[in-house]
């Protein structure tokens, strides 16, 4: 089974010089997304268009799948590829496309939009267009012509080869993944921060993770839950490495140590200390969340101040300014929802205090840590990580 695609893309196209990285980076994505598929396929860039060829025993919906997966693309084109440019056989394709993709023709309204990339092409676009208009009419002469809102708009491109389709299936837009830089991100197994993962990749940023495990108050399949998010959310991010950090101890301390209306922000504090540390160790030049301000009590502004304090690097929180229902939506199209709600506890809930404080002061927090000596708890559980390399095309490895 054969598969011509060509790829179409936004953002990108306004790099100026630098553009051709871009469309580097956006090519090896592609093919990232599509090497796990049955068939050998092959991504080639030309002069403004990126195109994906291959054969195999994929369908064609399990293509144009994995290409939505891939931040950078806006539009996914199933095309029919002529090497020839006779005007001729170029009618005949576009005859042979309108009817087999459109064969309930009945009261159909279609234009020709056709693009001359080659300028020394014996016909220009608006005889093209008038010309195969013709012959589609009459083949079908029940169809008409809309110029102005058709119900199928037929694309011929006349380029080195020449491509003709008639339907642009939505891509996930964005920026191709690692063009940005590389961000560590605090992952949970609840509903937002897989979805802030998601968000920060779109714009090209690589995402590693980090999760806070609780033993035994947290189990297996708490943490199971979370390695089973991470893998959803690498079908867009490419592998992550996910580093599992027991924070028992520390979490123990702080609950017989600190005051318990401030013991959700201490326990914050100490998570966004370790999550910079390995971001630093790892390359990694800020750190992302799935906060969303007053979701929580850890997530009021007075909150996120204390929160902040502790770190150098930026902290990016694409959620910041949604509602709960636009969250949950976003879960849903990406896949992490279901699993999200699984009923695993969390280390977050575990230790929760019935009535956490919502507008600490800064001053309060740094007191209260400046009175206890976390620093050996922290540097215990640096160095005793496990570390999980999170593939979608394989099973998860365990490096430490």
């Amino acid at each position: 089974m054969k598969h011509s695609f060509l790829i179409k893309y936004a953002e990108i196209a306004l790099k100026g010089k630098n553009r051709h990285l871009f469309e580097g980076a956006l090519v090896q994505q592609i093919k990232y997304a599509v090497r796990s598929l049955d068939g050998d396929f092959e991504v080639k860039r030309t002069q403004g268009r990126i195109y994906v060829e291959g054969e195999g025993d994929a369908y064609e919906e399990d293509v144009i799948d994995a290409l939505k997966h891939v931040f950078g693309i806006v539009g996914i084109c199933p095309i029919e590829r002529l090497e020839d440019d006779d005007f001729d056989e170029i009618c005949r394709a576009a005859v042979a496309h309108m009817g087999a993709n459109y064969p309930d023709m009945d009261g159909l309204t279609f234009k020709v939009e056709a693009r001359r990339a080659r300028k020394d092409y014996f016909k220009d676009s608006m005889e093209i267009n008038a010309d195969v208009g013709e012959a589609i009419l009459d083949a079908y002469p029940w169809l008409r012509v809309d110029v102005h809102h058709p119900d199928v708009s037929l694309y011929i491109e006349i380029r080195e080869s020449v491509s003709i389709y008639s339907k642009v299936i939505p891509g996930p837009g964005g920026m191709p993944v690692g063009t940005s830089g590389k961000a560590m991100l605090l992952l949970s197994g609840g509903i937002d921060s897989p979805v802030a993962g998601y968000m920060i990749a779109k714009r090209g940023v690589k995402i590693d993770a980090v999760y806070f495990h609780a033993p035994p108050y947290t189990s297996e399949r708490a943490k199971q839950k979370v390695v089973d998010l991470a893998r959803i959310i690498s079908a867009y991010t490419g592998p992550i490495y996910l580093h599992v950090i027991n924070f028992t101890d520390i979490q123990l301390y702080i609950h017989e140590k600190c005051p318990h209306e401030e013991l959700t922000i201490i326990m914050r504090r100490y998570m966004m200390r370790i999550a910079e540390r390995l971001a630093r160790q790892n390359n990694a030049l800020a750190l992302v969340t799935g906060e969303s301000i007053g979701q929580v009590a850890s997530q009021t502004i007075q909150s996120l101040l204390s929160t902040n304090e502790v770190c150098t690097l930026p902290v990016f929180r694409p959620l910041i300014a949604f509602d709960k229902q636009e969250i949950i939506n976003l879960a849903q199209k990406i896949g992490t929802f279901e699993t999200s709600i699984l009923p695993f506890e969390d280390c977050c809930t575990i230790f929760a205090p019935k009535n956490p404080k919502t507008m600490p002061h800064l001053d309060e927090c740094l007191k209260i840590e400046a009175s206890y000596d976390f620093e050996s708890l922290l540097e215990e559980a640096l160095n005793n990580i496990e570390v999980k390399f999170i593939n979608k095309n394989s099973d998860v490895d365990d490096l430490l």
